[in-house]
């Protein structure tokens, strides 16, 4: 059965799977694991059935809690809400922590975006909700799948996709291709179609990751390589993981070896 990376739904525009790509010593990220997503407080009764039938069991809310209090989701049979909210709220945004990157320096930005992603990185309170999503991915049962979601599905629910390639060893260029999806599913979705793999195919051979908002992703791999020297010293001295945390997570995400 062909794996579609759009899911569709009668709300929400831009919910996908994570899985397809091609990650460490070439293995593909699973699917039907991880999904992102757009905010779900607008969703049909069928939506919700779908999303239950997934399997998804675990939501993971990126949004403020003004966010949240506002538009709360809509939640379906089996799931567990988890309040994340990413960005640290007021005068803690500007907040970073005072012992990073001893022996590396960060890389510098003229863009805002970029730095402002560089900031979460930087930020305790949004630390904390990185190394929670990690944590629920951690401990998600085999046969069941999570999803985390903002508002857009872009900003706050794009750096924690980053950060899960990375960690997958998903390259730099397919990682700036999903985050640069967002756009082109909101285009989608005023034309009232629903993309399939094919035609996702052929956005994506036409994108250009160098230009536009596709260098807002340097934000993140080039602060976590400059900064800490390698994704696996970030997710360890960072976010306070063990080597052997990542090699599970890694296995738990990633399609056994072929030769194996």
């Amino acid at each position: 059965m062909e794996m579609q990376r759009v899911i569709e739904l009668d709300m929400p525009v831009n919910f996908r799977d994570l899985g397809g790509y091609q990650g460490l010593g070439g293995r593909q990220v699973k699917w039907r694991k991880i999904y992102r997503s757009a905010a779900l407080n607008e969703m049909s009764a069928r939506d919700r059935v779908k999303l239950a039938n997934l399997r998804i069991t675990v939501d993971c809310d990126l949004r403020s809690s003004r966010e949240q209090r506002s538009y709360p989701d809509l939640l379906w049979p089996g799931v567990r809400f988890v309040n994340i909210g990413l960005y640290a709220e007021g005068d803690r945004f500007n907040q970073a922590h005072p012992f990073l990157c001893l022996f590396h320096h960060l890389p510098e930005f003229d863009d805002y975006l970029p730095k402002i992603y560089q900031q979460v990185l930087l930020n305790e309170h949004s630390e904390e909700g990185i190394k929670r999503v990690f944590e629920e991915l951690l401990k998600l049962p085999e046969d069941q799948a999570l999803v985390y979601h903002c508002a857009a599905g872009k900003d706050r629910t794009g750096i924690i996709s980053i950060l899960i390639l990375m960690a997958l060893g998903v390259d730099d260029k397919t990682i700036a291709e999903d985050y640069l999806l967002t756009d082109e599913l909101y285009d989608f979705s005023i034309e009232k179609q629903h993309p399939t793999n094919e035609k996702l195919s052929q956005v994506i051979a036409k994108m250009n990751v160098t230009r536009g908002e596709g260098p807002a992703v340097k934000g993140i791999t080039e602060t976590i390589r400059q900064g800490w020297g390698s994704f696996d010293k970030f997710f360890t001295r960072k976010l306070g993981f063990k080597q052997a945390d990542l090699e599970k997570f890694r296995e738990m995400y990633l399609e056994e070896d072929e030769e194996d």
